[in-house]
């Protein structure tokens, strides 16, 4: 059954009416074409109204949606199920809030990275709700690494509410994992490519956020901390995390704006979580494009335009 978020609700209603009318018609066999066209344009608008003036707050809701399709999805529906996953850090245990493998995107292997959340309660608590501890980490770079040694172009998608920030975590070295990942990741010889499918929190997206292309979906958001959390920190309560999310700029567009993200992939109409299909079409097609090209160049211009693309973050003459 889908969910609908509370601006989404007129839509819930129309599709609804759709639904009734097309059961009155085969129940009386009365022909009600007309009337079912006219809904379905009455919806396709009142769909590009809602959509299109999105507050930045709704878009971080949208990025949270459970419909919305996770890292796994992605990487089976781009590789028709291709795709060989492969486990631990060779050091602590295997964390499955962190997955990565090699996969095939029609005739070329690439190495997937991701964040992967549960679609459910105890999927949620096995993902640990996408948040990595350092063994994910250092995961994730034994993947780059491998990917480096055959020559594969990278894959990230990003989409975590943040590095775990638990004791255990602290104590294995959670912030050196991300630093040594962010290090590393500047001086990676193959084309990487991030794609910041839903939530982009913190230094837990950036841990695996280091590209040649760094783009986001259109309905996501970037940023090193969560509007609740800002709002809590702020004004000592989440009442205001609408507030923080305008103040933040952290949509897709603000990002493209600002210079911290290359591309922004657009959505179907109605969002990735209402056109998962349509959704992983568009997000192939731009990974070929990307991949495309980086491949025309040599490894030491990759690294130097990332190198410089990352420095000039955050500087303002």
């Amino acid at each position: 059954m889908s969910v609908y978020l509370d601006f989404e609700e007129p839509l819930k209603a129309l599709e609804e009416q759709i639904e009734q009318t097309k059961e009155i018609g085969a129940s009386t066999e009365v022909d009600m074409s007309d009337k079912i066209n006219e809904l379905e344009k009455v919806l396709i608008d009142k769909t590009k109204e809602i959509f299109s003036g999105l507050t930045p707050w709704q878009r971080v809701q949208l990025s949270r949606h459970p419909d919305r399709p996770y890292t796994l999805a992605y990487i089976n529906a781009i590789t028709d199920n291709q795709f060989q996953e492969l486990h631990g850090d060779r050091s602590v245990k295997d964390d499955k809030a962190m997955i990565g493998g090699f996969g095939l995107i029609d005739d070329q292997t690439v190495m997937f990275i991701g964040q992967q959340k549960g679609i459910n309660t105890k999927m949620r608590q096995y993902r640990n709700f996408g948040m990595p501890n350092p063994e994910g980490y250092r995961k994730a770079l034994r993947l780059m690494k491998l990917a480096e040694k055959f020559n594969k172009p990278i894959v990230t998608f990003i989409d975590t509410p943040g590095a775990y920030p638990g004791l255990e975590a602290e104590e294995r070295g959670q912030g050196e994992a991300i630093a040594r990942n962010i290090y590393e990741m500047m001086r990676l010889k193959v084309p990487v490519i991030c794609i910041i499918i839903g939530e982009g929190a913190s230094g837990g997206a950036l841990g695996i956020g280091v590209g040649d292309k760094v783009v986001m979906l259109e309905n996501t958001w970037y940023s090193v901390i969560s509007p609740e959390s800002c709002s809590s920190i702020l004004w000592r309560s989440w009442d205001y995390k609408e507030r923080a999310a305008d103040a933040l700029k952290l949509t897709s567009t603000d990002m493209k704006k600002n210079g911290l993200v290359d591309d922004v992939i657009k959505e179907p109409l109605n969002g990735a979580h209402r056109s998962q299909e349509e959704m992983f079409a568009i997000v192939k097609k731009n990974i070929k494009k990307y991949i495309t090209e980086l491949e025309v160049l040599s490894p030491e211009v990759r690294i130097n335009d990332r190198i410089e693309k990352f420095n000039k973050m955050g500087v303002w003459k």
